[in-house]
């Protein structure tokens, strides 16, 4: 049994990792602004008020006392579609903040947290890929999971030498809100493969992007 944070945990991928999770006997910890009724229902831990594209989270971790972490799951994120055509740069400034800095943030607030075999994996997207992208648009969405990409990157380095493993993990075309129920797979298939993946993460494969699938993708 381990010790999970998941940001972003009040619904769609989310809150079916904090319930799959939950399920298997791990303890988790929803870092959210607030609470779903589902995720209430569940009777995990609730860590509420915790806005990512806020300055400060320190919160987090004074919630947590000297309690270490066996995973931080970053998984808070949002979509706005964004077009050369209709260029809105405040929406892309949103996707920003809580995309590429959020989990940059919370990981940097709950550092402390984690110890030797701790990891920290991220949700990103397919659509962060450069090499991946043939469809073109979605500029905050795209720019911003690219960030996040090379910031989880950065952080594989700078966390190997405390035994810390840390991946970008894309969650599949799921149906949720977010794709207005739009996608191939529904939030129990996607949840089940990231957790696969993250249980599968070490430090010999630390750094890498993957799809929930287990493919190996492209940056």
């Amino acid at each position: 049994m381990g010790r999970i944070a998941i940001t972003g945990a009040n619904r769609g991928i989310g809150l079916e990792l904090a319930r799959q999770l939950s399920a298997r006997g791990d303890e988790v910890i929803a870092l959210v602004r607030r609470p779903s009724d589902a995720l209430q229902d569940l009777g995990v831990e609730i860590i509420e008020g915790l806005d990512m594209s806020a300055d400060d989270l320190s919160a987090a971790s004074d919630a947590l006392g000297d309690r270490t972490l066996d995973v931080l799951l970053n998984n808070a994120g949002v979509l706005q579609r964004t077009s050369l055509d209709d260029l809105d740069l405040e929406a892309v400034r949103w996707q920003f903040e809580v995309n590429a800095l959020g989990p940059l943030k919370i990981t940097s607030a709950l550092a402390s947290h984690l110890v030797e075999g701790s990891k920290v994996a991220h949700v990103t997207s397919r659509m962060g890929s450069v090499a991946d992208n043939s469809s073109g648009s979605h500029y905050g969405y795209r720019m911003s999971k690219a960030a996040l990409n090379m910031a989880s990157k950065s952080m594989s380095v700078d966390l190997a030498g405390r035994g810390i493993s840390v991946c970008v993990l894309h969650p599949g075309y799921v149906r949720t809100d977010m794709t207005g129920h739009n996608g191939l797979i529904d939030t129990h298939e996607s949840a089940a493969g990231l957790i696969a993946r993250i249980d599968e993460l070490s430090l010999e494969t630390s750094g890498g992007f993957w799809h929930q699938n287990g493919d190996r993708l492209p940056w």
